[in-house]
C-alpha cells in the first residue's frame, strides 16, 4: 500500500487525480492522508469526489472514505474497462480535471471509449476546454493514441452546466521529445461572454491591443454566447507554433475588473513568448504523467512550478521513472523523464 501525504508539495487536488490514474495503470493501491492539506479549505471538494468516482467506474476500483470534505481515502484498483461513460460534477467543478484522472488509463485500454462530462468547462483554477483541446491533446495524439473532443456547451463558474464529449482510440504511449516549438504561425485573442454587457469583452481586448501590439487586429475577436450559458466571461490568448500551441486564459469573477483580467493573461503570454520553451507552465504540469507512463521523453518549459515538481514526486511513488529538471543558459528548463 502506497501512503501519500496530500499536504506535501503544492498540497492540492492534483495529488489525488494523479494517484488515481497511476493506481489504475500500475495496479497498486494507495492511501492519501491530509488530502488537499495545502489549501485554505482542505479535504475533497465535489469535483475531486467526482474524479475519484469516475476512476472507480472505469477501473472497477473501490475507494473507502470517499465523501465531500474528507481528508483521507483508500483506493483499491481493479481492471480498466473501456466503453461509454457519463459523469456529471453537479456544480461548476472542472470537467477538465475529471478527464485528467481517467484519460491515461483509458488510453491504454484494449478498445475505444466515449466519455461525456458535465460541469464547468471554463472556470478558475483549472485548465479550460480550449487548453485541453488545442494545447494538451495534440501532444497526446503525437504519442500514439487518437483523442477527439467536442465542446457542446460552455459552463462558467458558478453556474456550471457545461458539457464536453471525448472519443478515445487507445494505443501504447510512445516516448517523444518536445524541445523545440518551431516558428510562430498565428495568434488569436478571443473574449467570450454570456449574460454580461458586451463592453466587458471590449475592455478586455483593448488591454490586449495595448500589451501585445504586434498581434494584428484581425486576431482579436468577441464571441457572445446564449444568455442561458452565463453569466460568465473568459479571455483566451492563443499562440500557435509549428509543434505546439500555447493557450493562456483569464477568467471573470466578481470584484475582478476586465482590465486586470486581461493584463494578467497578457503578461503570462508575454512571458511565454519571451522564452523559447516548448511548454508553458500548465502544459508542463499535464505532460509529466503521460511521459512517465510512456517510460521516457523530454520537453522544455519555463520555470517549473511547485505543481509540476509535486506531480513528479507522486509519479515516482508508482513508477520506476525519474523526472529531472535542468535549467538552460537561456532560462528555459529541460525536463527529462527516464
Amino acid at each position: 500500500m502506497i501512503i501519500i501525504d496530500g499536504s506535501e508539495g503544492e498540497g492540492g487536488g492534483q495529488v489525488v487525480r494523479n494517484a488515481c490514474a497511476l493506481s489504475l495503470v500500475t495496479g497498486q493501491p494507495f492511501q492519501i492522508i491530509n488530502a488537499r492539506g495545502g489549501r485554505d479549505k482542505p479535504g475533497l471538494m465535489r469535483q475531486h469526489v467526482t474524479a475519484v468516482e469516475a476512476a472507480c467506474a472505469i477501473g472497477g476500483a473501490t475507494c473507502d472514505g470517499l465523501s465531500v470534505g474528507t481528508s483521507e481515502i483508500t483506493f483499491n484498483p481493479g481492471s480498466v474497462s473501456p466503453g461509454e461513460y457519463h459523469f456529471a460534477v453537479g456544480t461548476a467543478g472542472s470537467t477538465s480535471l475529471v478527464l485528467q484522472t481517467i484519460l491515461i488509463p483509458l488510453l491504454l485500454a484494449d478498445a475505444p471509449s466515449r466519455i461525456v462530462l458535465e460541469g464547468g468547462t471554463h472556470n478558475i483554477y483549472a485548465p479550460p476546454f480550449d487548453f485541453i483541446a488545442r494545447s494538451f491533446l495534440p501532444v497526446i495524439n503525437r504519442m500514439g493514441p487518437t483523442v477527439d473532443t467536442k465542446l457542446v456547451r460552455h459552463g462558467f463558474y458558478p453556474r456550471g452546466g457545461g458539457r464536453i464529449e471525448i472519443h478515445i482510440d487507445p494505443a501504447p504511449l510512445q516516448p517523444i521529445a518536445c524541445e523545440e516549438r518551431g516558428a510562430e504561425l498565428s495568434q488569436a485573442a478571443t473574449a467570450t461572454f454570456a449574460a454580461l454587457p458586451r463592453e466587458i469583452a471590449e475592455r478586455e481586448l483593448k488591454v490586449v491591443r495595448k500589451m501585445l501590439p504586434e498581434w494584428p487586429d484581425d486576431a482579436l475577436a468577441i464571441r457572445e454566447l446564449p444568455e442561458e450559458q452565463g453569466p460568465g466571461t473568459i479571455l483566451v490568448l492563443e499562440a500557435a507554433f509549428e509543434h505546439v500551441t500555447e493557450i493562456v486564459s483569464g477568467f471573470g469573477k466578481l470584484g475582478l475588473s476586465a482590465e486586470k483580467l486581461a493584463a494578467t493573461a497578457a503578461n503570462r503570454m508575454k512571458g511565454y513568448l519571451a522564452s523559447n520553451a516548448f511548454a508553458g507552465p500548465y502544459l508542463a504540469d499535464q505532460l509529466l504523467l503521460p511521459f512517465a507512463v510512456a517510460g521516457g521523453g523530454s520537453f522544455t518549459t519555463v520555470k517549473p512550478s511547485e505543481h509540476c515538481r509535486t506531480a513528479a514526486d507522486v509519479i515516482a511513488r508508482f513508477l520506476p521513472v525519474r523526472c529531472t529538471f535542468a535549467e538552460s543558459e537561456n532560462g528555459s528548463h529541460l525536463v527529462t523523464v527516464q
